[in-house]
């Protein structure tokens, strides 16, 4: 066993089995696990950098389906034992060994710790086997007790959401089915803060294509986006997450850039030392895709969106009057905007809005006004402001050319 701390004690790489290695760690150790083991493909994985200098391989062949079982049987129940209470594990996986897998992990960490399997989705294209293209892979997620970190994540509403489903507190009838629930004078009762939906179990985060950056050409390499998005699920800044499979060292990289510390084990020689390298010269490819967000590429008012930047709030999609709520209450009260259209007077802004929010009980309004429109109105649950592009132009016709050159004169002078 050799150890490579890569000049920085947090990051620890080892060279060697990761039985014989996990083996000499303590009970209770790690905060957070994950794998990507070999996939039972039962070839040879061969891969070269982008400029040929450097071939990067390992074997996944196996003389029977049991020997690997018991290759993996014996590692994951290492990996149980050196695992917190408070821990998780991500497993990582295809189609061929998935079935042997989760019965192994039954095993170790039992039915009842199961907690997702996670369906890694992505776009690739390709026209080289006659049949339906494969586009995902699988992690499972399995906790080692009942007690368990998780960081709630929340993505956007759905463009097919309404507004009531979002606004509308819900409960349970004595049958357990879910409805709106109304206060004592049988008004809807308005729900608290929205944060969104509620992550799910199939992430569509983009592949390593062959030109990105981030790719050192070592075979199986997965993309730091999925392996930051596992870490901050699982873990805190601070925690030690552990890679007993690690490759090309992604899951320590990604345990860096998050302000967690790491442990990796290879059996590759060059493995570790691509490891290494990467945890000293971290690269990230940045995704479009994950940058903008699945909403930036649905179809909404290119006007109203450019108007809404800047301010924390849900978009509403198919809703004539509603533009969208803010995610946080204002004044204890649901707060929905609209923005003025460009074609639009104020007082047919504000009619719309409040013949929108008619249902919509307990609730503020905002329209954002974006033409000089001298329109006085006395409806109190409705504030009216200037858009930030209203604003400067304003400014314009009120900073004169003669106040300009006054203004620079008196800053000269001082």
């Amino acid at each position: 066993m050799q150890q490579n701390n890569n000049h920085n004690n947090n990051h620890k790489i080892y060279l060697g089995d990761c039985l014989e290695v996990m083996q000499g760690f303590a009970d209770k150790r790690f905060d957070l696990i994950y794998l990507d083991p070999p996939f039972f493909t039962g070839r040879e994985h061969l891969l070269s950098t982008r400029n040929g200098e450097k071939l990067y391989q390992f074997s996944d062949v196996w003389k029977s389906e049991k020997d690997y079982i018991n290759f993996l049987s014996l590692r994951v129940h290492e990996m149980r034992r050196i695992l917190k209470d408070t821990g998780s594990i991500f497993v990582h996986c295809d189609n061929k060994a998935s079935n042997s897998i989760r019965n192994i992990l039954d095993e170790e960490f039992g039915r009842d710790n199961f907690r997702s399997e996670i369906i890694w989705y992505y776009k690739r294209w390709s026209n080289s086997r006659n049949g339906l293209l494969p586009q995902h892979q699988n992690i499972f997620y399995y906790s080692k007790t009942n007690n368990f970190k998780f960081n709630k994540e929340y993505t956007g509403y759905s463009a097919t959401t309404n507004v009531d489903q979002i606004l509308q507190k819900r409960k349970r009838d004595y049958r357990g089915k879910a409805i709106y629930a109304k206060d004592s004078d049988g008004n809807l009762m308005i729900c608290d803060e929205k944060k969104g939906v509620p992550l799910g179990d199939v992430w569509e985060i983009p592949f390593l294509n062959p030109k990105a950056q981030e790719r050192t050409g070592y075979p199986t390499q997965k993309p730091l986006n999925l392996l930051e998005k596992i870490i901050r699920l699982a873990s805190e800044e601070g925690d030690e997450v552990f890679d007993p499979f690690c490759g090309s060292g992604t899951t320590c990289v990604a345990a860096k850039l998050t302000n967690r510390n790491s442990v990796g084990i290879d059996i590759s020689k060059d493995a570790v030392e691509l490891a290494n390298y990467r945890l000293i010269n971290p690269i990230k490819t940045q995704s479009a895709l994950l940058q903008k967000g699945e909403e930036a590429y649905k179809i909404f008012d290119e006007w109203v969106d450019a108007h809404l930047v800047g301010i924390d709030c849900n978009r509403i999609a198919r809703n004539a009057g509603i533009d969208a709520i803010l995610k946080k209450n204002l004044n204890g009260c649901v707060c929905l905007i609209r923005v003025q259209r460009e074609n639009e007077s104020v007082f047919e802004s504000i009619s719309a809005l409040l013949k929108a929010a008619k249902t919509k009980h307990n609730s503020q309004m905002i329209l954002i006004k974006t033409s000089e429109d001298f329109f006085e109105s006395d409806c109190r649950d409705v504030y009216i402001i200037n858009s930030p592009a209203l604003e400067i132009k304003r400014l314009e016709n009120y900073i004169k050319p003669d106040t300009q050159r006054t203004i620079l004169q008196i800053a000269d002078v001082g």
